[in-house]
């Protein structure tokens, strides 16, 4: 809003210009998800704004990041092929595949030099 503007003034200035605003009364939570972390934001007041036939998201709250866990989760079929392929050990198998970051075919070439 411009302050000192007549919310009225404001909302007929809006439709004017051809902008509408809605005001989204029930989320509960906006999640922002990033490569490495998530941005969560609870409790928010959000409105949509379409202009010219693009819409806008508005979003105030609080927000707390947090960070997301890279780590590949290595099951044991994974293992078990990597075995199979190289004739390593689990141990091994399991070593090869954390650092090809869950990428069996690396983590079988690599053993395989």
């Amino acid at each position: 809003m411009i302050p000192g503007m007549n919310p009225r003034m404001m909302k007929q200035a809006m439709k004017k210009m051809g902008i509408q605003q809605v005001e989204i009364d029930d989320a509960e939570q906006v999640i922002i998800k990033c490569a490495t972390r998530e941005i969560i934001i609870d409790s928010p007041q959000v409105s949509r704004v379409n202009a010219m036939g693009q819409d806008t998201f508005q979003v105030v709250g609080e927000y707390s990041e947090h960070e997301l866990d890279s780590t590949p989760e290595i099951n044991e079929d994974d293992v078990k092929t990597v075995m199979d392929q190289t004739g390593v050990s689990e141990e091994k198998a399991k070593e090869a595949i954390d650092a090809a970051e869950g990428d069996l075919a690396k983590a079988i070439m690599d053993l395989s030099e």
